[in-house]
């Protein structure tokens, strides 16, 4: 459903509300109102979205990427705030496939924004894990100094912890292995 089409159901049920309310149906008015708080708030949080942020949290990836297939252009489909949550999501899915081909997704989320510090952390922290694998030590000490940067409420501290002892255990090995 287009967005602003959702706006206007919204406005039709708040309408429809308030006349039940004016007639003195209580119970009727109260489900219109709910029903024209979930039409509104699918306007600024896509379903489909949501369904497949719920199933990467159960970790089950063949869900949410059958969810997010169903949105088949998100820059006419979504509000321009989602655009980066969308690639993050992607990026997140594409990773557990083919993690080299996940970085142009990361990379895209940043570019276009996410509001939220810990998103933000997590694709950065995403691009340290790629640039590791890569055996690029400097890009990944830097986005990894940029994610704990952006993870104020300390939600992937142990993440990057640990990313940063593989990191260590990475220079140890080249040592090691005679490569410098």
């Amino acid at each position: 459903m287009p967005n602003f089409i959702r706006l206007i159901v919204a406005g039709i049920f708040l309408g429809a509300a308030v006349a039940l309310f004016w007639f003195g149906y209580w119970g009727w008015g109260i489900l219109g109102i709910f029903l024209a708080l979930v039409v509104a708030v699918t306007f600024f949080f896509n379903e489909n979205m949501l369904i497949a942020q719920y199933y990467l949290r159960k970790d089950n990836m063949a869900k949410a990427e059958q969810w997010l297939a169903k949105i088949t252009n998100y820059e006419s489909q979504l509000v321009s705030a989602q655009h980066g949550y969308y690639n993050l999501l992607i990026g997140l899915i594409e990773s557990r496939k083919a993690p080299m081909q996940a970085e142009k997704y990361f990379k895209r989320s940043l570019s276009l924004g996410m509001t939220m510090d810990h998103n933000i952390a997590l694709a950065k922290l995403s691009l340290a894990g790629i640039a590791m694998a890569r055996r690029n030590k400097r890009e990944a000490t830097m986005y990894l100094q940029e994610a704990r940067k952006a993870d104020s409420k300390k939600l992937l501290a142990d993440q990057i912890k640990m990313m940063k002892e593989q990191m260590g255990q990475m220079d140890r090995t080249i040592i090691k292995g005679g490569y410098r």
